[in-house]
């Protein structure tokens, strides 16, 4: 069965727009309000939860499947190891924007490259062995314990969070991803109520 990644692309790609969303409402001196704030929390969250999931549910999967595989294992220790690179720069960059520090333009920057490295070695690496060992059982699991982990509440933030400032056939294709009840419910009720929340936006 081949693995339906769209879904994890879109969240890298989400991830990558908002740091970038960050980067530039620093260099124009918009970090601190309130629009910017709360987009860089609901970033977090969502980072907080992708990477807790992999960790917790994913690469144990990956685990048992590659067991005795020097090198695939070798790949899942990276995967943590940069996992773990990650978090001390999202507490330098919370820091540096409380104290308003003049430090924070280069510690935007340095989580924005950190964050892409890491996300490139995942497409380029992980996801084609997880292609290859998953079953789709495995993938209904783990996307099972994302459901769970975000709820109907999150789920109403998460999807047009996905799919903020894309259009056009790579929108549809996104959620299309999506069972049909979720599509309408985004199209009804979550993406009216996820623009009314600001983020980013002054």
């Amino acid at each position: 069965m081949s693995i339906d990644f769209t879904p994890m692309y879109a969240s890298h790609d989400a991830f990558r727009r908002d740091l970038e969303r960050l980067a530039a409402a620093v260099a124009e001196g918009r970090a601190h309000t309130g629009p910017v704030r709360a987009g860089w929390e609901n970033f977090k969250h969502q980072l907080h939860i992708h990477h807790t999931a992999e960790d917790s549910d994913l690469w144990p999967r990956v685990r048992e499947r590659v067991a005795g595989r020097a090198r695939d294992l070798s790949l899942l220790d990276d995967m943590e190891a940069e996992h773990g690179r990650i978090d001390p720069l999202l507490d330098a960059v919370d820091a540096a924007l409380a104290d308003r520090a003049s430090e924070l333009p280069d510690l935007v920057r340095a989580l924005l490259a950190t964050l892409d490295d890491h996300l490139k070695h995942e497409e380029d690496s992980a996801l084609p062995l997880m292609q290859d060992t998953l079953t789709g059982a495995d993938w209904r699991a783990f996307t099972g314990r994302l459901r769970e982990v975000q709820g109907l509440r999150g789920a109403a933030v998460f999807v047009p969070w996905l799919v903020d400032g894309v259009s056009g056939v790579e929108r549809g294709r996104v959620l299309g991803a999506f069972p049909a009840p979720v599509r309408v419910l985004n199209r009804v009720f979550w993406e009216g109520s996820y623009r009314r929340r600001g983020f980013w936006v002054v």
